[in-house]
C-alpha cells in the first residue's frame, strides 16, 4: 500500500516522465550483488520498468526504531530512490516542495 501511494504521488508530480512506467513488488531479487548485497530494488531503464522487492525491505532495512512511521520512510525512500534513478535526477529533485516544511 505505500508503495502503491507513493507511486501516486510521483505520477502526480512527474506525469509526463511516469506516464509509461511500470511499477512491480516481488519477493526478493534473485541473487545478491557481490560487494553491494541484497537490492532493495531494481531499475530496468529501457524497459521503463520498477521493482521493489518486499523482503530485503521489510527485513534489512536495519530500522532504529520499528513502528508504522519508520517502516513507511524507508518504504517511501526505496520508491523515491528508485524513480529518480530511473529519471536521472536526485531523489531530493523528485518532490522539492513536499520537506520544505521541515
Amino acid at each position: 500500500m505505500t508503495i502503491a501511494s507513493t507511486v501516486d504521488y510521483l505520477r502526480m508530480v512527474w506525469p509526463a516522465e511516469l506516464a509509461d512506467v511500470g511499477f512491480e513488488v516481488a519477493t526478493g531479487p534473485l541473487n545478491v550483488i557481490p560487494g553491494v548485497g541484497v537490492a532493495r530494488y531494481a531499475v530496468d531503464a529501457p524497459g521503463r520498468r520498477i521493482t521493489f522487492f518486499r523482503l530485503p525491505i521489510q527485513r534489512l532495512s536495519g530500522l532504529h526504531r520499528t513502528d508504522e512511521f519508520h517502516q513507511r520512510m524507508v518504504i517511501e525512500s526505496c520508491v523515491f530512490r528508485g524513480v529518480a534513478e530511473l529519471l536521472g535526477k536526485d531523489p531530493w529533485d523528485l518532490a522539492p516542495d513536499r520537506f520544505r516544511h521541515f
